[in-house]
């Protein structure tokens, strides 16, 4: 551990000798051992818990090492530039999101219209006959429903045809399944450096444990 702080603090140099393995790692926040030790843990899981910190410190080390990120000044920017790419793709999915449930319902509005317009059309021929209404009082409420959603949906826009709604449709599908891809990776790449961050904020004590604690949240 001595080691680790070390070289994050530039007294010492890494060596091949002590290099960390490049076997696959996942980086976790260590343990506060003294909180535990305060809620009734034992002597046996402060042993554990040491040699679990040390394991993650050499993660992290390692995590440094391939990303070259030996000067803090560096890990701190990349974990704000991981965070701010993250939020970046959560909001772009988010705006898919939302045009393909414009998309949807402009599409049920507009098949439902269609579908009760020729009831309506009957029902003002008729000059909107009370009997008639009683016999199609569901579907020329539909019908209302539907001009009302539609009007709403197109905001003064023009009405596009149901050709062009479902390639629009298309598009929007492929880029939620690519938008999500993007959302793991760039969770998983923002998860794991600012795990590696408040492990050497710790180990460096420039944070304390309600810090860790939010980090982990």
């Amino acid at each position: 551990m001595e080691y680790i702080r070390a070289v994050i603090e530039g007294r010492a140099q890494i060596h091949e000798r002590n290099a960390v393995p490049s076997a696959p790692r996942k980086v976790s926040l260590v343990i506060d051992i003294q909180e535990k030790m305060a809620q009734g843990k034992g002597a046996a899981y402060a042993k554990w818990a040491t040699v679990y910190n040390l394991k993650q410190m050499a993660a992290a080390l390692q995590y440094l090492q391939e990303n070259n990120l030996l000067v803090y000044e560096d890990l701190a920017a990349k974990a704000e530039a991981a965070t701010e790419r993250f939020h970046t793709v959560g909001d772009t999915l988010k705006q898919t999101e939302t045009a393909m449930k414009h998309n949807t319902d402009l599409k049920a509005a507009i098949v439902d219209y269609a579908r009760t317009r020729p009831v309506f059309e009957e029902y003002k021929a008729k000059k909107y006959s009370n009997k008639y209404l009683a016999e199609h009082e569901a579907d020329i409420a539909v019908y209302r429903a539907a001009q009302s959603a539609m009007k709403e949906l197109l905001n003064g826009e023009k009405l596009p045809k149901m050709d062009t709604l479902k390639a629009e449709w298309q598009t929007l599908t492929a880029a939620k399944k690519s938008g999500y891809s993007d959302y793991r990776s760039a969770q998983k790449d923002m998860r794991e450096v600012i795990a590696v961050k408040a492990n050497i904020d710790h180990l460096l004590g420039i944070v304390g444990r309600d810090k860790n604690k939010e980090m982990e949240r």
